[in-house]
């Protein structure tokens, strides 16, 4: 919502003509879902193999 709040304000003191693409705006929360879910799930992964006694110990 401040995505198209913005790019319509802009686009209103430039003169632009703003066009916002349903579209384009699920590719874009889609996008930035599955980087939010894969950068979290991989370190979690990871940190769940570990044995919590070394990893404690290694700080």
């Amino acid at each position: 919502m401040f995505g198209v709040a913005g790019a319509k304000l802009v686009g209103h003191f430039t003169g632009w003509e703003t066009v916002v693409s349903p579209l384009i705006m699920l590719i874009s929360i889609g996008f930035s879902g599955a980087v939010g879910v894969f950068f979290g799930y991989y370190p979690a992964r990871k940190a769940a193999a570990l044995n919590p006694i070394q990893a404690l110990r290694y700080e």
